[in-house]
């Protein structure tokens, strides 16, 4: 018979379920932020604003995890304008 899951990971896979609609992390305590990263990536939740996310609660090991997992945020590519009437 498995254990009973604690609070903290009834909560955390609570929040793993709505990650993109989280407007903020930074409230959390960084042993968490890392746990909830880590989870969010085993789970394969890892989107664009998701990283922004974590990236902006400036958390040591988040980017730390992200530098040596070679994670780069993806470049939008500027279309060039045109900045007279003339072709």
């Amino acid at each position: 018979m498995r254990p009973a899951p604690t609070l903290l990971a009834l909560t955390l896979d609570a929040a793993l379920l709505r990650i993109a609609t989280l407007p903020d992390l930074s409230r959390l305590p960084d042993h968490i932020l890392v746990d909830l990263f880590r989870r969010t990536l085993s789970a394969g939740k890892l989107t664009e604003r998701v990283l922004k996310l974590f990236l902006a609660t400036d958390c040591e090991e988040i980017i730390l995890l992200v530098q040596l997992l070679n994670i780069k945020q993806p470049l939008l590519p500027v279309l060039p304008t045109r900045c007279s009437e003339k072709f």
